[in-house]
């Protein structure tokens, strides 16, 4: 006879398969997407200890990448296994996009006039403090934490690859070599490390079962490593002293470009409106699969998509490599993909789809709706 427990556990089973399948098959598709992309590319001769500082760079930013990326799945899991409701954790949020927004003005030339390098370090010691953070359940401390995150992330998308252009032309390196070092972090940063980053979370939360903080403790290693390699083996560089423009000159600038160019103003505002769905998205895609508390594999969720970030990179590059398509046409499409693909969950909610699941329980057949 056929148990509840044995049941339940077939059902597991199935739905393990069904997330494994889709990672597999989307996985599969980028392999032979990013395979045939290497086949084109020129191969360019570099001297070893351009290679060397290249690949100490690829390292260090990788580890970055993935003391950021490691945190991504888990964010809004935590919070709701603590126990806050949707505006609490909109309100944590907030504080971590607000806190990114403010010093995101400032940190650029911070970091020129103190230094990369201290800029980079500051980067570790801030992301830490915001993972320590997350041992505790308290609201405030929760909130500091997402200030520090915040700082850390504005840091992350600056000092870093200030310090590699500065870093680099010291040296005497090619220009046209720096794009190649660029190519490499995006792809191991921004595409590789993020997928990888996805599956250790979920090993680590699903199958060693040590909770939802986990992922922000492993991250807190591999920021912690990072520093330690940055301080031992990079050199300090700043910025310009010549161009001394502060923040309030700087923004008075950027409104003046603003005012005086409509073109600046329209694509300021697309910008600005694609950002905040994409923030959107990021808040809320959590509760969107699992709207009834279902117990779902988050790690494995976010890898997936960050494969299909990788596949649709790989096919946007196609696509504007040729010689008819305009740029104005290929956002048109852009645009379009992605208000159907945000459209998808509003459509799901409104069917029903959604309202079958229980706490605890597996993804409702809506959410393996949206996750195609």
């Amino acid at each position: 006879a056929t148990t509840p427990d044995s049941s339940n556990f077939e059902h597991t089973s199935t739905m393990e398969g069904y997330y494994w399948i889709q990672f597999g098959l989307i996985a599969v598709v980028c392999a032979m997407l990013e395979m045939q992309k290497m086949g084109t590319r020129e191969k360019v001769t570099m001297p070893q200890n351009f290679m060397a500082f290249r690949n100490s760079y690829l390292f260090v930013y990788s580890l970055m990448m993935a003391g950021d990326w490691l945190q991504g799945p888990y964010v809004y899991a935590l919070y709701q296994h603590y126990g806050y409701t949707t505006g609490d954790i909109g309100k944590l949020f907030i504080a971590g996009f607000g806190s990114s927004m403010i010093f995101g003005t400032v940190v650029g030339s911070m970091a020129d006039k103190y230094g990369r390098k201290n800029a980079a370090l500051t980067y570790v010691v801030t992301y830490i403090a915001s993972c320590i953070t997350k041992h505790w359940s308290d609201y405030g401390v929760l909130m500091l934490g997402r200030f520090f995150g915040g700082i850390a992330t504005s840091l992350l998308f600056t000092a870093f690859e200030s310090w590699l252009v500065a870093e680099h032309f010291k040296r005497g390196y090619e220009a046209e070599w720096l794009d190649k070092t660029f190519a490499k972090a995006i792809f191991l940063g921004n595409g590789l490390v993020s997928i990888v980053s996805g599956l250790l979370a979920n090993y680590l939360v699903t199958d060693m079962s040590l909770g939802p903080v986990a992922p922000f403790d492993a991250a807190a290693v591999f920021l912690a490593i990072g520093g330690v390699v940055i301080m031992f083996s990079w050199t300090e560089n700043k910025g310009d002293n010549s161009d001394n423009t502060s923040v309030q000159q700087g923004m008075k600038q950027a409104y003046e470009a603003i005012k005086n160019d409509k073109k600046v103003f329209y694509l300021g505002a697309m910008q600005s409106l694609f950002e905040a769905s994409m923030y959107s998205f990021v808040f809320l895609w959590t509760p969107a699969l699992g709207p009834n508390g279902e117990d779902i594999p988050h790690g494995m969720i976010f890898a997936t998509m960050m494969v299909a970030c990788m596949v649709g990179s790989s096919v946007a590059s196609r696509i504007m490599s040729r010689s008819d398509m305009k740029v104005e046409r290929y956002m048109q499409l852009v645009f379009f993909a992605s208000a159907a693909s945000l459209a998808v969950p509003v459509l799901v909610g409104n069917m029903g789809f959604m309202t079958e699941g229980e706490r605890g329980g597996s993804m409702t057949f809506g959410g393996r709706i949206q996750m195609l």
